[in-house]
Order: C-alpha cells, then structure tokens, then sequence
C-alpha cells in the first residue's frame, strides 16, 4: 500500500493509524502547498482534488478521505483492535466520533482558523463555537483514556492530530484540563512517536 500525506495535516491521523495496525507500507510526502511528490510528480495526477489523505492498494484501488481511510486501516489489523467490529453499535460511536471530529472540530472549527481569508469576526465566532465543542469532548473524557474507553482506536488518533493545531491558530486549551491529559497520553504511544518522527514533528 501507498499512503500520500502532507506533514501535520489531517493525513497525519492516517499515518498514524497504519503505523499503529503495523501494516506494510510506503509512505509519499505529498505537501498540501506544493502538490509535488518527491520524485517530481504531479500529485494532482495522484488525486485530482488534491489534498489528503489518500490509500493507494495494492490492486491500484485509491481510498480519500480520512475516515474511510483509517477504518479501512483498523479492519486490516483486526487484532489490533483500532476499531470495533462490524455491524456492532460500538462501531458505529466509533463513527459518530469520526464524524464529529471531521465536521465540527477539523472542517467546521479549526479550517477557517488557518484561512488567511476569513475575516477576523468570523473566526471571532468560529473560534467561540470550537470552545463549546472541546469543552464537550473534555467532558466526555473524564471518565476514560479514549474516547471509547479503555482501548485506543482511530477515533483518538484523528482526535489527537486536530487538537495539535490549537497552537497553530491561536486556540487556547488550557480549560480543558481532560483533552490535555488525552494528547500527552496519545503522544507518548510508540507508533505515534515514530510517525511524527517520520513526518519531522517529534
């Protein structure tokens, strides 16, 4: 398998995820700003649209978008136990939590944040409305280590990568005492270290 991602982009929680399955892979920087893979290829030529992440199989099949990704991942390495099985209600609040961070804390609040073009009481407002949704999360944490309890999945790895650009935008995390405790917690797993090594971040 083939994994396109750019350095601490939302692709980061895939890397992660297949570092964390233990799956053979390659690794292909293909940097959002570029879009130059490091053998000169356009990576336009890869994905059309452009961002990622994207999964490239071994039969030439490609798989976008994060969530879809990091299950497809999860159900590769059963053993592991990144996601719950199949058809089980757990798995689908595994789901609403890849829902919920994909739309309303990484598209919906932290997105317009990085947008230079986004006017200044705009993201007033955004960043008001992500404070809301993290103080939820928080509290949701304070019971247990992940988000489904006591076993990691690709829901906190996906959680960890967006809440690692609070820095970056200005966002203030210091009330939510629980998401703190989760991120160093989720930074110190062996195949997270090895993958923000691998992407230059450690």
């Amino acid at each position: 398998m083939k994994l396109y991602y750019s350095p601490g982009a939302c692709s980061l929680a895939s890397h992660i995820a297949i570092e964390e399955a233990g799956l053979a892979y390659e690794g292909i920087p293909a940097p959002t700003k570029t879009h130059q893979l490091p053998d000169g290829t356009d990576y336009y030529t890869i994905n059309p649209l452009g961002y990622v992440p994207l999964l490239q199989l071994d039969d030439g099949t490609k798989l976008t978008e994060g969530p879809a990704i990091m299950q497809y991942i999860a159900d590769q390495a059963p053993a592991k136990q990144l996601a719950p099985a199949n058809g089980s209600v757990a798995r689908y609040q595994l789901q609403a939590w890849l829902n919920l961070v994909a739309t309303e804390l990484h598209k919906g609040g932290f997105s317009p944040l990085f947008n230079p073009a986004t006017p200044p009481e705009v993201k007033a407002a955004t960043t008001e409305r992500l404070q809301g949704r993290l103080k939820w999360v928080d509290s949701q944490l304070a019971s247990r280590p992940y988000l489904l309890g006591e076993q990691f999945s690709v829901a906190d790895g996906y959680l960890f990568v967006v809440l690692s650009w609070a820095p970056r935008v200005g966002v203030d995390l210091s009330a939510h005492a629980h998401l703190q405790a989760f991120s160093a917690r989720v930074a110190a797993r062996p195949a997270v270290q090895k993958t923000l090594r691998d992407e230059g971040l450690a």
